[in-house]
């Protein structure tokens, strides 16, 4: 039974990884072939880094991913400490599903409906156009929130609350011992969370396909549009350095938690 789980196990990461592989490995073809493999090269990626929309492509998204992760770590560290300091049980209750919610929503329903809420926004204002970069970036820090959220709170739960109680006693103000003793306690689920939120920003296709305006485009939109026309070994080479990207992300994140237990775990 062991021996067949091994093998299910096996043949399910070659189902999940071998098309990534396979598409790194092409993306340093020599020809333009995406099927037979002629020799080793760095053209793919030279070509990609001299087409000026691409480049715009992509620093448009790092510029929205940087935006949108640092005001959603801002305001979900907060909501994360609103929400813990809740005594009463029931509104407690009502307020971690509706930050759930948005984690459980699919892609689609929220993009669409978002778009909807800015077009009618958009004419209630009397404005030129109703989807923009503004746009785009309340979508992003919207979606971004709850993730914060769920990284920064079981943080709050793990802090003993004697130490901010302490910090008031020997002088501190609330906020002043909040940063003193609070904010360290809780920086690995605050820096986890905002990795986080960059890592979703930075791939997402589905809510910023119906959120985002005429003159601002991100990597996954470009993407989209390049596979529209014959797939070139660049898109590849662009979808290879985005899987790297996230890769490393995610190994970060999960190096910062790791190291958040084991250090829990050695002061008890």
């Amino acid at each position: 039974m062991k021996t067949f789980g091994k093998i299910f196990n096996f043949c399910v990461y070659v189902l999940l990884y071998a098309p990534l592989l396979i598409m790194v490995f092409f993306s340093f073809n020599e020809s333009k072939s995406t099927s037979v493999f002629t020799g080793f090269s760095l053209k793919w990626y030279n070509e990609l880094f001299s087409k000026s929309d691409v480049m715009e492509a992509l620093r448009n998204t790092i510029v929205l991913a940087i935006a949108s992760s640092f005001i959603a770590t801002v305001l979900g560290t907060i909501a994360a400490v609103g929400l813990y300091k809740m005594r009463n049980k029931y509104l407690y209750s009502t307020m971690n599903t509706v930050t759930n919610l948005p984690m459980m929503n699919p892609d689609i329903v929220t993009g669409v409906s978002l778009m909807l809420l800015f077009v009618f926004a958009g004419k209630l204002l009397g404005l030129s156009e109703y989807l923009n970069f503004f746009t785009l970036l309340i979508a992003h820090i919207t979606f971004n929130i709850p993730y914060v959220i769920l990284n920064v709170l079981p943080k709050l739960r793990q802090t003993d609350v004697h130490l901010y109680e302490a910090a008031l006693d020997l002088g501190c103000t609330p906020i002043k011992a909040f940063f003193k003793v609070v904010m360290p306690a809780i920086m690995p689920g605050v820096i986890s969370g905002a990795l986080m939120s960059f890592t979703l920003s930075l791939d997402d296709f589905v809510i910023s396909y119906y959120t985002t305006g005429a003159d601002f485009q991100t990597l996954p939109l470009k993407i989209f549009a390049m596979t529209k026309k014959t797939v070139k070994p660049d898109m590849y080479a662009l979808s290879t350095l985005i899987f790297v990207t996230i890769l490393v992300l995610l190994i970060v994140i999960n190096v910062v938690q790791e190291k958040s237990e084991r250090k829990i775990k050695g002061g008890k």
